[in-house]
């Protein structure tokens, strides 16, 4: 950039294009405001810095399409002030600095300081592609947010925004490296906001910039955010917090003193060159270990950690054999991340050993390589351009997590569905396990067979029937330890069912199971919401045959492509049947040319029930903890991408539910004409005798029922047994006859019908 003196400061021209009075886009920076006297009275800010660090790496002609950058971005910016009274374009350039510590590429660096141009200001991207090229106007792009879409909700807004953003990531990791950036310096500069929006701002950071910044592997800034985020949302916590840590490193001073010349003394003594740090534990994550394990704060800086640094691969061993003679080690202590990396390619030996005083040290063993991408993550490519070859593997690991977000994309309905997606994928925990042909699979912990069918291929995870684990046979639902070897067994004939939804863990497995559900069972779906809507409509007292102009003005202002899509939305609970007819209530009572619906207050507001038959498919379910069958009082409940859940109105789990969601649940009867059975468990008490449970199986089947599982439970009692049957039923009355023939049989003493 070599700027010149007059170059070094940003000052107001007089001709500038940008003028002091230019306003202010109403969705700018967080800690934006307007002045139209801006340009004479705020405070200059100086590049000095950023063009320092930019020199020691880019090229004459890097340098300046950069500074061409900065330019445009100061002209644009001009009147424009942060809430702190620094002039706007000390954002740009503070961004720039992050991303230049990094020493990220000049594409990077342009981008950085044009991100805001095009949210803030009247730039488009054409503009940007015509000054600065394609590639530098795509990462603006990329990091700006829609504000010229409008959403029926903030909420829905900020989770497009996001999808914009994590897709433009997928396709260029640049794109997030900047919004880090970005997000770094406003968290560090929020203190000048109302508390309500550091609360909101600190929020949206915990739970979606940090841990993306710790799936990168970017530790620096995913251990900044967390403390700045802590500070924010738990101000006197994290204040009573800092002072009792200032306190005690007085305390510690003599033990970290002796443990680290004790390390180093037997390091040298066994010939290993190697760098010994202490390691300070960051303030949230004292609080958030306190509060998880319900530790004291003495019990939690009780634990001393080190790291240890050394010249090779080899050496790593060789020093963890070293201080396992120096200090005992703790059992189920020892994590080897060297041999199976983390998700984020993090790479390090992991021990804990009773120090002096028989107080716990954490020691972490590494390499400079390893220690460069520990801190760095992916953004060491950039870094240490010269050792690329060694971080092969973490940009494959990285690449397949971003593929694995335009795969969700494909599948995902709706900006807040995909989030929510995403937002799993980034826990942080991992369980590793491997394929019969040992290849590592990393999954969330808590995993299931089913997760891990769907991460190796979605057909697979769609015709899972059932899995071996270490060579035995085990269920989908079976959680996932580490080091299994896992085998699915699929059936062509297999589909997804809705169930699968309450267990799986991972993003893509979810994704695909609603993609199946909702293109697979459209026209079921699209009939049920249909349904659902004429019963909400009538309501009311709004005629459920709406007029064509009524019918295309829904579709439009509900974003909706088709109206069977927007009837499948209601089939399926993702949207409420009572709120569209509020909606539509609301377009009838704005536009004069409708028939005017009568007054609310006419409207009773009880809904008439929904008449179901158990044949319409997924769009309808029974549930499992109570397996309601015709005759019984029922209730449905409306879950997300699974239809209406069926319980008996009577049932515990749908009691707990509903006082939790009442707004998700509608009244239900059954049909007046049905055409199946319905499965149903009983429970019969029997004498422990010969030939009791074939009398008691021939008399279900006498009774005209059949019977799917039956089962046997272990009583110390030796004299009774109790044996458990599914049968299948037409209704009540059919179940209580059968109830009456088996209790007549010689042996049974008691027989009731089981409910979880």
């Amino acid at each position: 950039m070599n700027l010149t003196p007059a170059d070094s400061t940003l000052s107001a021209a007089p001709n500038s294009r940008a003028t002091p009075d230019r306003p202010v886009a109403k969705n700018a920076d967080p800690a934006l405001k307007s002045d139209p006297n801006a340009g004479q009275n705020a405070s200059v800010a100086s590049v000095t810095h950023l063009n320092n660090k930019l020199a020691e790496y880019l090229t004459p002609s890097e340098m300046k399409k950069v500074k061409e950058a900065y330019r445009f971005s100061d002209e644009r910016h001009l009147g424009q002030i942060r809430k702190s009274g620094e002039p706007y374009i000390s954002h740009p350039i503070a961004v720039a600095e992050i991303c230049a510590d990094w020493k990220l590429d000049a594409q990077a660096i342009m981008a950085a300081l044009l991100h805001d141009v095009m949210e803030d200001t009247d730039v488009k991207k054409d503009e940007l592609i015509e000054r600065f090229g394609a590639p530098v106007a795509t990462l603006v792009d990329g990091l700006s947010k829609l504000d010229k879409i409008e959403f029926q909700s903030q909420i829905e807004a900020q989770a497009e925004n996001f999808r914009k953003m994590l897709l433009a990531m997928a396709r260029d990791v640049r794109v997030i490296l900047v919004k880090l950036a970005d997000r770094l310096h406003n968290m560090r500069t929020l203190g000048f906001m109302i508390p309500e929006k550091k609360r909101r701002i600190a929020r949206e950071t915990m739970e979606v910039y940090v841990p993306i910044a710790h799936r990168l592997g970017l530790n620096n800034i995913y251990r900044e955010l967390q403390d700045l985020a802590f500070a924010h949302l738990y101000p006197l916590r994290y204040k009573t917090l800092s002072k009792a840590v200032k306190a005690a490193r007085g305390n510690r001073r003599e033990v970290v003193s002796k443990i680290m010349e004790s390390v180093k003394n037997t390091l040298v003594a066994t010939g290993i060159q190697a760098q010994v740090y202490g390691r300070e534990k960051t303030l949230y994550g004292i609080y958030r270990k306190m509060r998880n394990k319900h530790l004291s704060f003495s019990q939690v800086l009780d634990v001393y950690g080190f790291r240890i640094v050394v010249d090779s691969f080899a050496n790593c061993y060789v020093a963890l054999g070293t201080l396992h003679a120096l200090y005992k080690p703790m059992p189920g202590k020892f994590k080897d991340y060297i041999a199976i990396p983390k998700l984020n390619g993090y790479q390090s030996l992991h021990t804990t050993l009773i120090g002096p005083y028989g107080t716990p040290v954490e020691f972490q063993i590494r390499t400079q390589e390893m220690h460069r991408v520990a801190e760095a993550g992916v953004a060491a490519h950039w870094l240490y351009k010269d050792e690329e070859a060694s971080l092969t593997d973490l940009q494959q690991r990285t690449h397949a997590w971003l593929q694995s977000l335009l795969d969700i994309q494909k599948q995902t309905g709706d900006s807040a569905e995909f989030l929510e997606h995403v937002k799993v994928d980034l826990f942080p925990d991992s369980v590793y396990v491997f394929t019969p042909k040992s290849t590592i699979i990393a999954l969330p912990r808590g995993a299931t067979v089913l997760d891990f069918a769907y991460t190796i291929h979605t057909d697979i995870g769609d015709q899972a029937i059932a899995a071996r684990i270490n060579h035995e046979q085990a269920a989908l639902r079976t959680e996932l330890r580490n080091g299994d070897i896992v085998e699915i067994i699929t059936a062509p004939a297999s589909r997804p069912n809705p169930n699968w939804l309450t267990f799986v863990r991972t993003g893509k497995a979810r994704s695909a199971i609603r993609h199946h559900l909702r293109t697979i069972n459209l026209a079921e779906s699209t009939e049920l919401g249909k349904r659902l809507l004429a019963q909400a409509l009538t309501a009311l007292q709004i005629d459920p045959v709406l007029p064509d102009t009524m019918l295309e003005k829904l579709r439009n202002e509900s974003s909706a492509k088709s109206l069977d899509e927007l009837y499948a939305d209601i089939g399926v609970g993702k949207r409420m049947a009572t709120l569209v007819a509020r909606h539509i209530r609301g377009l009838m009572e704005s536009d004069p040319n409708s028939p005017q619906p009568p007054a609310i207050e006419k409207s009773s507001g009880k809904l008439d029930p929904v008449a179901i038959n158990g044949n319409e498919g997924v769009s309808v379910q029974l549930a499992a903890c109570c397996q309601p069958i015709p005759g019984d009082s029922i209730i449905g409940q409306l879950k997300r991408d699974q239809g209406i859940v069926v319980h008996a109105t009577d049932c515990d789990v749908a009691k707990r539910q509903h006082a939790k969601e009442p707004d998700r649940w509608i009244e239900l009867v059954w049909d007046t004409e049905l055409t199946r059975r319905f499965d149903c468990r009983i429970k019969v008490l029997v004498d422990n005798e010969k030939g009791v449970l074939a009398r008691v199986a021939a008399e279900i089947g006498e009774s005209d029922a059949n019977i799917t599982y039956v089962g046997m439970d272990d009583d110390r009692d030796q004299m009774m047994k109790q044996l458990r049957f599914t049968v299948q039923v037409e209704d009540r009355v059919h179940l209580a006859r059968l109830m009456r023939n088996v209790r007549r049989i010689r042996g049974v003493a008691r027989i009731l019908r089981e409910r979880t």
